[in-house]
């Protein structure tokens, strides 16, 4: 389940330069919107998928909207069709794991913490997840999924390792993999 919500004056999502982001909404009822950072435009909507976060440790999801593509590092990094490949542009000759995942996925729950504690581990690896409802349809497709969960390893903007099914161990492995390569 998705809200979308549509503002007549747009928010606009920043990230500092500590790497957080931060939802700024201007205070007046004119129809400009001023950022909080120089390179930060402002979203036509805000998106919100289905639950929020968990507080407590190890930080949560970071939603990314394709104007700040800037991942968080220690987080996950939810993206959309729009932000996942300036995301993967940017990140050059970093790894990068996105998780494909649908909301009603038993094994996708499952694996979602154990992807969360990997990006707690390795701070050289960016962590993306994808859900794969209908607005997302086209770059799942575009990625080749045909089963959730599956993991993308990514590098110099290229497919480098699949791994399908909550196959955690496969998934380190994959990932240790990459890195070393």
């Amino acid at each position: 389940m998705a809200l979308q919500v549509s503002l007549s004056n747009p928010p606009s999502l920043c990230s500092s330069s500590a790497g957080n982001s931060a939802l700024s909404i201007p205070s007046s009822s004119s129809s400009s919107v001023v950022p909080s950072s120089p390179s930060s435009k402002p979203l036509k909507s805000v998106r919100i998928a289905g639950r929020a976060p968990r507080s407590g440790a190890g930080g949560g999801v970071v939603r990314c909207g394709v104007e700040t593509a800037v991942p968080a590092i220690g987080q996950v990094t939810e993206v959309d069709k729009d932000s996942f490949w300036p995301i993967v542009r940017s990140a050059g000759a970093k790894t990068v794991v996105l998780d494909m995942y649908t909301q009603w996925c038993g094994p996708c729950k499952v694996m979602a913490p154990k992807f969360q504690e990997l990006s707690e581990k390795y701070s050289d690896v960016i962590f993306l997840k994808l859900d794969c409802n209908q607005d997302n349809k086209p770059l799942a497709k575009e990625l080749g999924m045909k089963v959730v969960p599956t993991f993308k390893i990514l590098k110099d903007n290229k497919i480098v390792k699949v791994v399908t099914g909550a196959k955690f161990d496969d998934l380190v492995l994959a990932i240790e993999d990459v890195r070393s390569s």
